[in-house]
């Protein structure tokens, strides 16, 4: 499954299929790289064009927005075209976005940069998420997934903290992170034209391809699949979004400082382990590894409440380090168990649909929290979000539940 598939092509010249699986993983991390790399700079917005921390929340919601509507409408297209022209134009999107970033003076042109990243981030998603899957080692067999799954989480906080450390140490910070990036990302795309494809052209797909669906696998336990994927990535995606939207803000009124390099920590910890996670966890069955991951996130999400209550910046850090650690146990383990037997000509299209919760899953509670933030305090809102995650949590550890249980039974 995670291996190379038979309907690889050969390839151009040079590449092989280990390569390939490296340069895939490299061009995934590096587009939601790209998309985190604005965070820390919010402040700098903030400081010097005038934009508010609610302007600033509804960036954030367009952003995932974006993300999520190309997932819904664009999603399945590398099944029906191949993976590298889908891949192309993703990295070709997210230097575009870096490229009008620099330029930033007003909310809508911070907007519509946000919006090519969001462009690139969904494309990525499903056409690199997959392509990383198709070509991974066969040993570990868990690597495939857990690059699909953490290599976006882990991405986005490697794009703010470097970008946090530009804004405190370089000259032009506005203008070198972004720059860099994009030019990396061409760098990447030029390459991709070296890689091998990873999946067959169905003759006749791509108008069926254009169509809007969720593509989970059908069957008596398809809402027990649906259930678990979307409590898990509630849960997790969810928080993360919190820390998205709110780092900025949250560094500042609730911990004192206006050190970029600070806010782009904060905002890293949710998920700078989430690698981690999956990779401890890989030895255990996907709907263990689930389990145990979901208890920890919200275990750690209440530590993490806790220290924002208190304004302990090391109790937080610490806490949301140790949530990212839970969020890549859980995530990966729904990414092991969907792709298991997931043929490669709907690996997008599943990937896709997988992302769509995760990317409504954040950007839903964040367009709320931007509504209420002028009226309510910072605190609140994270005490908000620490119930939807418990609820989040309970549905997803129910669904696992109830999958294991009618697997059990068939067995």
């Amino acid at each position: 499954m995670t291996g190379p598939t038979p309907i690889v092509r050969k390839r151009l010249r040079g590449l092989s299929t280990t390569g390939a699986f490296g340069v895939g993983s490299f061009g995934l991390m590096l587009v939601f790289a790209s998309s985190g790399m604005p965070v820390p700079l919010y402040t700098v917005y903030r400081a010097e064009n005038g934009l508010t921390d609610s302007a600033l929340a509804v960036t954030t919601v367009v952003y995932l927005a974006v993300t999520a509507a190309t997932l819904l409408f664009l999603g399945r297209l590398s099944d029906a075209v191949g993976r590298r022209p889908v891949i192309t134009a993703a990295l070709v999107s997210s230097a575009l976005g870096c490229l009008l970033l620099t330029q930033v003076d007003s909310l809508p042109i911070l907007i519509a940069g946000r919006s090519l990243q969001g462009l690139a981030c969904g494309l990525a998603a499903s056409s690199l998420g997959s392509y990383v899957v198709e070509t991974a080692p066969r040993s570990p067999s868990w690597l495939g997934p857990l690059m699909a799954a953490s290599a976006p989480t882990f991405g986005i906080p490697l794009g703010a903290v470097v970008s946090g450390v530009l804004v405190e140490t370089a000259p032009a910070p506005r203008l070198l992170g972004y720059e860099s990036v994009a030019a990396l990302l061409l760098l990447t795309a030029c390459v991709m034209i070296f890689a091998p494809e990873s999946v067959a052209r169905p003759s006749g797909a791509v108008r069926a391809a254009l169509v809007p669906r969720i593509a989970f696998p059908r069957g008596s336990r398809r809402a027990s699949l649906i259930t678990l994927v979307v409590g898990v990535f509630l849960a997790t995606w969810s928080y993360t979004g919190f820390y998205q939207a709110f780092a900025p803000a949250l560094t500042v009124e609730r911990l004192g400082t206006t050190n970029s390099v600070v806010v782009s920590l904060v905002f890293a910890s949710i998920v700078a382990l989430s690698p981690l996670g999956g990779a401890v966890t890989g030895r255990l069955a996907p709907f263990v590894a689930i389990r145990v991951g979901l208890i920890g996130f919200l275990v750690t999400v209440a530590t993490a409440v806790a220290a924002l209550a208190a304004g302990s910046a090391v109790l937080l850090i610490g806490a949301s380090l140790a949530a990212g650690v839970a969020m890549g146990a859980a995530t990966t383990g729904v990414m092991r168990a969907l792709l298991a037997d997931a043929p490669a000509v709907q690996r997008a299209g599943l990937l896709a649909a997988v992302y769509l919760v995760s990317y409504l899953a954040a950007a839903l509670p964040s367009l709320v929290a931007s509504i209420v933030a002028p009226a309510v305090d910072l605190l609140t809102i994270a005490v908000g979000y620490g119930v939807l995650v418990l609820v989040a949590v309970a549905l997803g550890a129910t669904a696992s539940a109830v999958h294991t249980r009618r697997s059990r039974d068939r067995g």
